[in-house]
Parts: C-alpha cells; structure tokens; sequence
C-alpha cells in the first residue's frame, strides 16, 4: 500500500517529466540560428512506423544558417525530405547525392508571430500533463483509507503548490523561448 509521500513523489516526478518533456519540444523551435536539436521534433514514416528524424539520418550545421541530413540508409531520402518540407517548420531541404542541405531562412515578423503561437501551444500541452499528473495523485490520495482527513487536506494542498510550481516553470519557459524567438 502507498503512502502520501510516496504518491506526492510519484505525482512530482511526473509533473517534472512534463516540464522537461516540453523544455525538450522549446529546442525544436527555431529561433535566427541553425541546431540540430531544431529537427528533433520531427517525425519519419520509416520501416512501417513513424520515427523521430535523428533515428534514421545523421543532423549537422556547418553553418550558422544550414544544417544537413544525411540518411542513414539512402531509399528514406524521399520520405526524409517530404517529412522536413511538410513540418510546421517552413523548411525547404535541397537534395544532393545522398545529403540533403536545409537552408535556414531569416524569420519574418509574421513567422516569428507564427513561432510564438507554437509555443504556446506546446507550453500549453505540457500544463495539461502537470494538471493531469495532478488529478491523478489526488485520486490516489483520497483513495487512501484509514487516514485522518486532515492529513489528506494537506497533501491535497502540498501536491497543489506541486502543480503551481511546475506550471510557474513551464510559464518561465514559455518567457525565455518568446524572448529568443522574437529577438531580431
């Protein structure tokens, strides 16, 4: 049987995991300068599955404004480029052989408007998964039995300081990726 610190534990690990899992999205983002973390987010129809880019092609930039794939197994190339060029991204890779040369482009007022807004929809998903972690420690809590109710009262407000400061983490987040993007 569980007991409240261990479920308040459990309920911070996963509000934690939620705040990295969106602080890993962030680096996908774009901002003036080329990284490869920028295509981690981006997905690639591949031996009958979908799989992250950096699983089947090798990522670099040589420069502050290009990067480079290179597939690890030439008959992806097809579906590495339709992948990069349909991402929410605005990229448009050239291909070369057997390596595939994406060119940065500078980011428009509009297209940093259009970054922002990801942002906050991603920031926003990771706020659910806090508030989803949660509800789910809360249920556990007061599944409980045999313990004083103010015992569960105060877990209930300990896991809610929890949660609020998580989501002051994402919010944090959110501020510095905003500053970065529209940073000309």
């Amino acid at each position: 049987m569980s007991t409240i610190p261990e479920l308040i534990k459990s309920g911070k690990e996963s509000m934690q995991k939620a705040v990295e899992n969106t602080k890993r999205e962030f680096t996908g983002i774009r901002t003036g300068k080329a990284s490869p973390h920028l295509l981690d987010t981006i997905r690639v129809p591949a031996y009958g599955s979908t799989v992250p880019l950096n699983q089947v092609a090798m990522v670099s930039a040589p420069e502050p404004r290009l990067l480079t794939v290179q597939p690890f197994d030439k008959s992806l190339a097809q579906a590495i480029e339709k992948a990069l060029r349909e991402s929410e991204l605005g990229l448009n890779p050239q291909t070369q052989g057997n390596l595939m040369r994406v060119p940065m482009p500078p980011l428009s007022q509009e297209r940093r408007k259009e970054m922002v807004k990801l942002v906050h929809k991603m920031a926003e998903e990771g706020r659910v998964a806090v508030r989803h972690a949660r509800t789910d420690t809360l249920s556990r809590i007061k599944k409980l039995d045999g313990l004083p109710a103010d015992d569960k009262t105060r877990a209930e407000k300990d896991v809610q300081k929890l949660t609020d400061d998580h989501i002051k983490q994402i919010d944090g987040l959110i501020h510095a990726k905003e500053a970065e993007i529209m940073e000309v």
